[in-house]
């Protein structure tokens, strides 16, 4: 039977919809600013260490209490019109997508998704192994484009 939770160290340990995960620091900080990108809140991943440390304490624990770089100044001075995008939590939304991948990652690894090229698409995807049906495509997110952090 394959293993509900994901590890990859216990720098960082969150629980989400009833999953407890554990990340080693380099991993967590890597799937918080791919989730970041991919909400829209940055532009790229090419990102300070202050601004990571600032997407990290928002992922972990839901605030930036003090922030160590112009994101993380933005993140807060702006928090009211960031926080909640058409009904949407940031917070949840972050913690959800590095879930979400590490989940999908998880379940390569005990063999249960295969990661596929889809050439239609021009991106990856995953497949059942066994010939199934493939995923071919997540779940949309919502979008925080808007409301981006510019330099």
């Amino acid at each position: 039977m394959a293993e509900a939770n994901y590890t990859s160290g216990d720098d960082y340990v969150v629980e989400f919809l009833g999953y407890r995960f554990s990340f080693n620091g380099d991993d967590f900080e890597q799937r918080v600013t791919a989730a970041a990108v991919r909400l829209g809140l940055i532009g790229g991943n090419e990102l300070e260490a202050e601004e990571v440390s600032d997407l990290v304490e928002l992922a972990a624990d839901g605030v930036i209490v003090e922030p160590h770089s112009t994101l993380g100044r933005y993140v807060v001075r702006h928090w009211e019109r960031i926080s909640l995008v058409e009904g949407e939590s940031l917070v949840y939304w972050l913690r959800k997508l590095v879930f979400r991948g590490a989940w999908l990652d998880h379940r390569v690894k005990e063999g249960l998704l295969e990661v596929a090229w889809d050439d239609d698409v021009a991106d990856f995807g995953y497949r059942d192994p066994h010939g199934g049906r493939a995923l071919l495509e997540l779940a949309p997110v919502p979008s925080w484009h808007e409301l981006q952090f510019r330099r």
